[in-house]
Protein backbone atom coordinates (compact mmCIF):
# COMPACT_ATOMS: atom_id res chain seq x y z
CA UNK A 1 0.00 0.00 0.00
CA UNK A 2 1.60 3.28 -0.97
CA UNK A 3 2.39 5.77 1.34
CA UNK A 4 -0.14 8.81 2.06
CA UNK A 5 0.48 12.32 3.29
CA UNK A 6 -1.81 13.35 5.70
CA UNK A 7 -2.59 17.07 6.75
CA UNK A 8 -4.35 17.69 9.82
CA UNK A 9 -6.63 20.00 9.38
CA UNK A 10 -7.36 22.80 12.62
CA UNK A 11 -10.67 23.80 12.98
CA UNK A 12 -9.53 26.69 14.49
CA UNK A 13 -6.51 28.03 12.92
CA UNK A 14 -7.09 27.48 8.80
CA UNK A 15 -4.48 26.10 8.91
CA UNK A 16 -2.77 22.35 8.34
CA UNK A 17 -0.30 20.86 10.21
CA UNK A 18 1.89 18.53 8.12
CA UNK A 19 1.92 15.28 9.04
CA UNK A 20 3.28 12.59 7.41
CA UNK A 21 3.26 9.25 9.20
CA UNK A 22 3.23 7.69 12.39
CA UNK A 23 6.58 7.57 14.06
CA UNK A 24 6.36 5.30 16.75
CA UNK A 25 4.40 3.39 19.15
CA UNK A 26 5.31 2.66 22.72
CA UNK A 27 4.31 -0.41 24.95
CA UNK A 28 4.95 -1.36 28.47
CA UNK A 29 6.74 -4.05 29.49
CA UNK A 30 7.21 -5.77 33.02
CA UNK A 31 10.25 -8.11 31.57
CA UNK A 32 13.13 -6.79 29.15
CA UNK A 33 14.77 -10.56 28.72
CA UNK A 34 10.90 -11.91 28.30
CA UNK A 35 9.69 -8.96 25.66
CA UNK A 36 13.48 -9.01 24.35
CA UNK A 37 13.06 -12.60 23.29
CA UNK A 38 8.78 -11.96 21.91
CA UNK A 39 9.49 -9.35 20.08
CA UNK A 40 13.72 -9.58 18.39
CA UNK A 41 13.60 -13.62 18.50
CA UNK A 42 10.16 -14.55 17.65
CA UNK A 43 8.60 -11.54 16.03
CA UNK A 44 12.19 -10.58 14.31
CA UNK A 45 12.47 -6.84 14.93
CA UNK A 46 15.28 -5.21 14.64
CA UNK A 47 16.82 -4.05 18.07
CA UNK A 48 18.18 -0.23 17.53
CA UNK A 49 20.02 1.38 20.29
CA UNK A 50 17.95 3.62 22.67
CA UNK A 51 18.81 7.39 23.47
CA UNK A 52 21.87 7.87 25.35
CA UNK A 53 19.97 10.31 27.03
CA UNK A 54 17.64 7.93 28.62
CA UNK A 55 18.09 7.03 32.31
CA UNK A 56 15.38 4.40 32.32
CA UNK A 57 14.74 0.57 30.79
CA UNK A 58 13.63 1.14 27.18
CA UNK A 59 13.94 -1.33 24.55
CA UNK A 60 13.97 0.18 20.70
CA UNK A 61 13.11 -1.11 17.84
CA UNK A 62 12.71 -0.68 13.77
CA UNK A 63 10.07 -2.02 11.55
CA UNK A 64 10.74 -0.05 8.42
CA UNK A 65 10.95 3.40 8.70
CA UNK A 66 8.48 3.29 12.14
CA UNK A 67 9.68 2.52 15.71
CA UNK A 68 8.34 0.58 18.14
CA UNK A 69 9.33 1.65 21.88
CA UNK A 70 9.33 -0.90 24.81
CA UNK A 71 8.84 0.71 28.36
CA UNK A 72 9.39 -0.90 31.62
CA UNK A 73 7.17 -0.49 34.59
CA UNK A 74 6.35 -2.35 37.44
CA UNK A 75 3.00 -3.57 36.22
CA UNK A 76 1.66 -4.24 32.98
CA UNK A 77 -0.77 -2.11 30.81
CA UNK A 78 -4.40 -2.28 31.79
CA UNK A 79 -5.62 -5.18 29.09
CA UNK A 80 -7.88 -3.62 26.86
CA UNK A 81 -8.67 -3.48 22.74
CA UNK A 82 -6.29 -1.04 22.43
CA UNK A 83 -3.79 -2.33 20.16
CA UNK A 84 -0.98 -1.56 17.22
CA UNK A 85 -0.93 -3.35 13.99
CA UNK A 86 2.04 -5.55 12.25
CA UNK A 87 1.58 -5.61 8.53
CA UNK A 88 2.45 -9.30 6.91
CA UNK A 89 2.14 -10.62 3.30
CA UNK A 90 0.94 -13.60 3.94
CA UNK A 91 -1.93 -13.69 7.10
CA UNK A 92 -2.17 -17.58 6.91
CA UNK A 93 1.64 -18.31 6.66
CA UNK A 94 1.59 -15.74 9.58
CA UNK A 95 -0.90 -18.52 11.57
CA UNK A 96 0.93 -21.43 11.11
CA UNK A 97 3.93 -19.68 12.40
CA UNK A 98 2.55 -18.50 15.08
CA UNK A 99 0.67 -21.69 15.74
CA UNK A 100 4.00 -23.66 15.62
CA UNK A 101 4.92 -21.47 18.09
CA UNK A 102 2.55 -21.75 20.60
CA UNK A 103 1.23 -18.38 20.62
CA UNK A 104 -2.30 -18.20 21.02
CA UNK A 105 -4.03 -16.09 18.27
CA UNK A 106 -7.68 -14.19 18.40
CA UNK A 107 -9.96 -14.07 14.92
CA UNK A 108 -11.54 -10.68 14.87
CA UNK A 109 -14.38 -8.56 13.59
CA UNK A 110 -13.68 -9.58 9.18
CA UNK A 111 -12.55 -5.96 7.20
CA UNK A 112 -12.75 -6.57 3.73
CA UNK A 113 -10.26 -7.11 1.75
CA UNK A 114 -8.08 -7.45 4.40
CA UNK A 115 -7.05 -10.64 6.38
CA UNK A 116 -6.26 -10.51 10.06
CA UNK A 117 -5.86 -11.54 13.50
CA UNK A 118 -4.42 -10.77 16.88
CA UNK A 119 -1.56 -12.11 19.25
CA UNK A 120 -1.00 -10.62 22.49
CA UNK A 121 3.18 -9.88 24.32
CA UNK A 122 4.06 -11.62 27.28
CA UNK A 123 2.22 -8.32 29.40
CA UNK A 124 -1.03 -9.07 27.59
CA UNK A 125 -0.48 -5.96 24.88
CA UNK A 126 -2.70 -6.93 22.20
CA UNK A 127 -0.74 -7.09 18.24
CA UNK A 128 -2.58 -7.43 14.87
CA UNK A 129 -0.96 -9.06 12.49
CA UNK A 130 -2.93 -7.88 8.99
CA UNK A 131 -2.48 -9.11 5.32
CA UNK A 132 -4.04 -5.91 2.74
CA UNK A 133 -5.33 -8.22 0.05
CA UNK A 134 -6.60 -4.83 -1.46
CA UNK A 135 -5.76 -1.33 -0.60
CA UNK A 136 -8.45 0.12 1.84
CA UNK A 137 -11.59 1.78 0.44
CA UNK A 138 -12.64 4.59 3.07
CA UNK A 139 -15.35 5.51 0.24
CA UNK A 140 -16.80 1.58 -0.04
CA UNK A 141 -16.76 1.73 3.53
CA UNK A 142 -18.16 4.94 4.27
CA UNK A 143 -21.82 5.36 6.39
CA UNK A 144 -24.69 5.97 3.67
CA UNK A 145 -25.95 9.38 3.64
CA UNK A 146 -29.76 9.09 3.64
Amino acid sequence: MPAVQAEAVSPNAGTTLPLTQIDHCSVIITDVARSRHFYRDLLGLREIPKPKTFDFVALWFEIGNQQLHLLQKDEPDTISPRHFALRVTDAQQARTYFRERGVSMEETTPIHGADRFFVRDPDGNRIEIIQWQRPYDAAANAPIQH
